[in-house]
């Protein structure tokens, strides 16, 4: 039982620190002008915590994030923020499903997941753009999310694969599995 206690609290405690990294990090990024539609530094938090807490982490994360953001900064501005929530959301889904329940390997759930939360981020503006008359249409946010997003994309490709592998071996977690095999 207290292996059970101290897994969930692990996993609270993880999945909040990656919500505060997802409203810190874009917060230090604008306030060095750094652009965050290039580097995507909350999408960071989200696929981490889906791919090594599973997908209720990564969903708790891709919800609060940019929620929170909002509501402390103002970024992502409005109406942004209401397409971004469902395709963090779907990230952090699709990276735990894929990669913790499903066993896929990394570098094939996160693309999966980027690629998922890409059209439904699409799907987003198409319904924001009957509900708020939005100006632009769902292909060209999409598209031109994914081109000025380019570097975060291929940054998150390159990075979080290698993050995931250092820290998956490392996590507490897989200790606690293997005593609960381990004893009688």
């Amino acid at each position: 039982m207290l292996t059970n206690r101290t897994h969930a609290t692990h996993f609270w405690v993880y999945t909040a620190l990656l919500i505060a990294l997802g409203v810190l990090v874009p917060l230090l990024f604008h306030q060095f002008g750094i652009a965050g539609k290039v580097f995507l530094p909350m999408h960071f938090p989200v696929l981490i915590g889906g791919l090594l807490f599973g997908p209720f982490s990564g969903v708790l994360v891709g919800l609060f994030s940019p929620v929170l953001s909002f509501l402390l900064t103002g970024m992502p501005p409005f109406p942004t923020v209401l397409m971004m929530v469902p395709e963090l959301m779907t990230y952090g889904a699709i990276s735990g499903w894929l990669h913790k329940r499903f066993k896929i390997n990394v570098w094939i759930a996160l693309p999966a997941a980027i690629i998922a939360g890409r059209i439904v981020y699409g799907l987003a503006w198409w319904a924001m753009l009957h509900i708020l008359n939005l100006p632009v249409t769902p292909l060209v946010a999409v598209v031109g999310g994914v081109t000025i997003g380019l570097p975060g994309i291929i940054s998150q490709l390159v990075l979080i694969p290698l993050f995931i592998k250092k820290f998956s071996h490392n996590r507490i977690d897989n200790k606690e599995e293997e005593i609960v095999r381990d004893t009688p």
